[in-house]
């Protein structure tokens, strides 16, 4: 009986033990599917939009330490910035925080636009733009934002935050950041890049 429980024990180990280790690893260097670009047809209505922002739709892909490579369709809305000094009049608290150092660690404008998660910094629930009120409107609990991202109304503690864009090999990609909810404070939860 003693063998037969010490055998158990052993397998019963083993099994937590391969997933307990894999998380312990660190996560591949080559970043495989962090970065999801945006198909061409996107980019040209991101570059045509003037008053109104853009959902882009992208397949986020993610890797865990022993599970396959897993993907889901996500979106984030996209505006074209045509002066770089007003948006940023307009959203300091993006480029500067307490202290004097940026809200984000990447560039909010890149490529003449700017992307802002789907997810309301209220309680994470995703918002969605309103043609008729022209602002963005969480269904939740009432939070507006204006076409910059600016918390115009509502609960909400930030304007809305914004997620990485790049240029690489001649195409625009995005990365996903989640950002802590319910704090005036930008703190990454989780990001892919």
């Amino acid at each position: 009986m003693a063998n037969a429980t010490l055998t158990i024990g052993g397998i019963v180990g083993l099994v937590l033990a391969v997933p307990i280790i894999g998380s312990l690893l660190p996560p591949k260097s080559d970043a495989a599917g962090s970065w999801s670009p945006l198909t061409p047809e996107e980019l040209d209505a991101l570059k045509k939009a003037t008053s109104k922002p853009v959902k882009l739709t992208f397949t986020l892909k993610f890797t865990d330490a022993y599970l396959p490579e897993q993907s889901q369709p996500e979106y984030c809305w996209g505006i074209r910035v045509d002066n770089n000094e007003k948006f940023m009049a307009a959203r300091p608290d993006i480029f500067t925080a307490p202290g004097g150092k940026p809200d984000v660690p990447y560039d909010v404008v890149n490529m003449g636009f700017v992307l802002f998660s789907p997810i309301c910094p209220h309680l994470g629930c995703y918002y969605g733009w309103s043609d008729a009120q022209n602002k963005f409107m969480c269904p939740c609990h009432g939070s507006q934002y204006t076409f910059d991202g600016t918390h115009i109304a509502g609960p909400a503690p930030r304007g809305l935050d914004p997620l990485p864009m790049r240029s690489q090999n001649g195409a625009a990609e995005v990365t996903w950041i989640v950002y802590q909810s319910n704090t005036p404070a930008r703190i990454v939860v989780s990001y892919q890049a």
